[in-house]
Formats: C-alpha cells, sequence, structure tokens
C-alpha cells in the first residue's frame, strides 16, 4: 500500500520560501510555456503531501502553482502549472542533475528541494497511487487494481511539452505540466475511440486530475515500436521510398476521424462558419506577423490564401480531430504488439497544440486540418535532408491523401482552399514555434511561408 499522503500544513509560508528557486528553474523548463516573458509572482492553486515531508526525506509535494506574467490578454487567468518537487536534507549524488535548490526559510529551511520525477522512489510512488483509486486532498486517482505492481520507473528525455515516465516498459505516464480546468483531450478522445471500438491509439489504463482538471494520463507503452518521423528520415537518409507507409498512415488517419465522428458529436460546416475560420486564421498570422517580423513580407500573399478558404465548405462536418497531427504522433508498432491493426500505425498524443486554450482545442474542426498538419509533416521531413527532396515529399503526401480517401471516401485534396489555408495556418504556428524554441529550425516552416504566400 502506498505511504500516507496529506495536504501540505503551511501552504502560506511555503510558496514564498519556493518562489525565488521557482524563478530561475521555471523559465529553463523546455515545458514552461511562458519563455521570454519575465516572471512577476506565483499563485499557489493547491498543495499535496503525496509523500510526506517528515524527517530527512524523501518527501514528495504535489503543487498546482499559477505563475504571473506580463502580457497576457485581459481577464485571461495566469498560467497554472503542475509541479512534482522532491524534498531531502541530504540530496544524494545520483540525484545532483535534479536539484532545483536549497531553500533558505519558511517551514522546509535548509532543505534540498529537486525535480521529483528524478527520483525512482517517488517515480515509483506516484505509479502505486494510481494502482490504489481515490482521493488524496484535492487530487483524484483513478486507476484498475489489476495493474501490476512495483515496476522500475524511467523518465523519457525526448523533447516535448510535458513530462512522460515509462514504467517497467510496460506503461507510460504523461504529466501534464501545463495545467487547464477541464478534461485534457489526451484522456477524453483515447478514452472516446476506445468505446468505438478503434484499435488505433492505446487505450487509457488510469489517471488522476484534481477537480475537472487532467493532470496524468496512463497507456500502454509500446516499447518496440518507432516513431513516424524517425521512420521518414530513416527512409530519406537510405534514399528509399515511403510511400506505402505514408498510404498506410492516411488509411490509420481516416479509421480515427471516421471513429471520433461516431463516437462525438459532430456538426454542419456552413459559410460563416468557414469566414470565423478564415478570421481566426487572419488573426493569428497578425499576431505571428508581430512577434516574428521575418513573415511580415509574406502577409499580403497569406492573407489572400485565407480569404479564399471563405467560399469553401469542406466535407461539409465539424468534429473533435486530433489538432496537433504529424509524423511524431505516429507510431509505427512492433508485429508482436498485438493490439495495433496490421499496418502497425498507431496515434498518439491527443492533446492538440499546448500552446493554445483547451476549449479551443475541444472545439469541433473540419478533419482537414489533421490531414494538413501531416502533409506539412512530410514537407518538414524533406526539408531536413540534404538535399531537400521535394518530389520525395510531394509523393508521400499524395500516397497519404490516397489512403485517406480509400478509407473515408472523401478525398481531402477536393477541397483545395481549405487544405491550402491549414496548411498555411500550421505554416505560421510552426513559424513562431521555431523561432521561440528552435530558432535553427526557423528557415523549414519559412521556405514554406514562402511558396504558400505565393501564386500556387
Amino acid at each position: 500500500m502506498p505511504e500516507t499522503a496529506s495536504t501540505t500544513r503551511a501552504p502560506a509560508a511555503l510558496l514564498p520560501s519556493l518562489a525565488p528557486l521557482l524563478h530561475e528553474w521555471l523559465p529553463r523548463q523546455r515545458w514552461f510555456a511562458g519563455k521570454g516573458r519575465r516572471v512577476t509572482g506565483f499563485t499557489l492553486e493547491a498543495a499535496t503531501e503525496l509523500l510526506p515531508l517528515d524527517g530527512a526525506g524523501p518527501g514528495l509535494l504535489h503543487l498546482l502553482v499559477r505563475v504571473e506574467q506580463p502580457g497576457r490578454p485581459a481577464g485571461a487567468p495566469a498560467d497554472c502549472y503542475q509541479l512534482l518537487l522532491g524534498v531531502r536534507s541530504q540530496l544524494p549524488p545520483r540525484l545532483a542533475p535534479a536539484l532545483i535548490g536549497r531553500i533558505r526559510q519558511g517551514p522546509l529551511a535548509g532543505r534540498a528541494v529537486y525535480e521529483g520525477l528524478r527520483d525512482p522512489r517517488l517515480a515509483g510512488l506516484l505509479y502505486e497511487r494510481l494502482r490504489t483509486p481515490g482521493r488524496i486532498g484535492p487530487l483524484s486517482f483513478h486507476g484498475a487494481a489489476d495493474l501490476p505492481p512495483a515496476l522500475a520507473p524511467r523518465v523519457l528525455d525526448a523533447e516535448q511539452s510535458n513530462s512522460s515516465l515509462v514504467y517497467g516498459d510496460t506503461y507510460i505516464l504523461k504529466i501534464f505540466r501545463r495545467v487547464s480546468p477541464g478534461a485534457n483531450p489526451d484522456l477524453e478522445l483515447p478514452l472516446a475511440l476506445t468505446r468505438a471500438g478503434c484499435t488505433r491509439v492505446p487505450a487509457p489504463v488510469a489517471w488522476f486530475e484534481s477537480g475537472a482538471s487532467t493532470l496524468g494520463v496512463l497507456q500502454p507503452y509500446l516499447r518496440d515500436s518507432r516513431d513516424g518521423w524517425r521512420l521518414a528520415l530513416d527512409a530519406l537518409a537510405g534514399g528509399r521510398e515511403f510511400t506505402s507507409e505514408a498510404h498506410a498512415l492516411g488509411r490509420a488517419t481516416a479509421e480515427v476521424h471516421l471513429a471520433l465522428a461516431t463516437a462525438l458529436p459532430t456538426e454542419r460546416l456552413h459559410r460563416p462558419q468557414t469566414e470565423h475560420l478564415a478570421g481566426e486564421m487572419d488573426q493569428r498570422l497578425h499576431a505571428a506577423a508581430q512577434a516574428v517580423p521575418a513573415l511580415l513580407p509574406y502577409v499580403p500573399g497569406l492573407r489572400a490564401v485565407f480569404a479564399a478558404v471563405g467560399d469553401a465548405v469542406g466535407s461539409g462536418l465539424l468534429q473533435r480531430i486530433h489538432g496537433d497531427l504529424h509524423l511524431g504522433q505516429t507510431l509505427r508498432a512492433a508485429e508482436d504488439d498485438g493490439w495495433a491493426e496490421d499496418d502497425g500505425w498507431a496515434v498518439i498524443d491527443f492533446e492538440g497544440e499546448p500552446a493554445k486554450p483547451l476549449a479551443e482545442r475541444c472545439r469541433p474542426q473540419p478533419a482537414v486540418r489533421d490531414v494538413a498538419g501531416m502533409l506539412r509533416s512530410f514537407d518538414y521531413a524533406a526539408r531536413t535532408h540534404r538535399p531537400w527532396n521535394a518530389e520525395w515529399a510531394a509523393r508521400c503526401r499524395a500516397a497519404y491523401c490516397s489512403g485517406y480517401a480509400e478509407v473515408s471516401g472523401a478525398d481531402p485534396r477536393a477541397d483545395p482552399a481549405l487544405l491550402r489555408a491549414y496548411e498555411t495556418d500550421k505554416a505560421v504556428y510552426e513559424v513562431v514555434y521555431e523561432a521561440r524554441h528552435r530558432p535553427d529550425w526557423l528557415p523549414v516552416p519559412m521556405a514554406a511561408i514562402e511558396r504558400l504566400a505565393g501564386s500556387e
């Protein structure tokens, strides 16, 4: 059984003592969304001792903290982050890289605070909580008692906007760092797909939340699988085609879309809605051009792309979609994994674009938006290879659309204005993302911007 937990006993004094450390540590984290803006303060939403902080430790402190930063829209709440902090009197050398700092004052004065997920004992405790459903203060754990005990944890160090732990190469726990009120799509949509009988997504087996906010999801870990991005790059490096894989991936995408349309409400797409979509794209372009001046010369051409979508009606359907589909959000499973379809493709990470508000990510949208994201991903892969193989990307894009059409009955290329608009919108998003996080990659989406802003 898990060790006793409780809400923390001195919340008022806790945050001021942690604030100097968080000021330095938070902006350096890969998952921190407020990079480039100074942190002006913190507000403690909840504090729970998942492992009591008595004695020399270790203790495990779960925090939900709002981070105050200038520049957020009027009336919008400050971003809320989930932190799992280890606390010890003395930090062993093996945990030195996880150190956040030593507290100088307050109820934990003199103790070392560190990234708790890096401590196998604390990471294992989190898994044990999921094996024993129930409440701990504001936290609710939903799981299955038949989960195997004592699986060794390890942190995945892959670049991502959340944190992930793998337990015994059997399960993976995604911990959402930026928390919003409401069910996270990365739990809601896989649950809906599982109920609909879709086997393209590993079914959630446990999760935890605070109120209505999803904090983490445990799913089967496909240990021998490889993501579509790596497979595509390997094909490019080996001078091989990727069209058969792209065709199968198009079929898998269509299966997911059809299952989502069956499991969750849909609505018709009419001209007022396409005009609204075009207006939103135009607004995002305006904001992006202010943030990344390199976009400014292309704004007139890009606005024309968005204006053309006002006359498009697409497939005539708005539905729940993946929201951030690209090659890195797909896995090709090993043949002996058993649960996947014959071609081995699985779709993962249904969270959508984390930078966007949760309500926007959960809104029904045209399925062609996911298709556009994947088409951009083929172009991304080809652009990272030297020399650039434009024909390789074009063949993959065509094969993907053909596979999609075979299953869905609707070829996404039949709505060129809507498809191009969503490709353009995605490229604008990529420009801002790369400028903020990976400046060396900025030429990749900028090449697409130049193409899409032209008269093609």
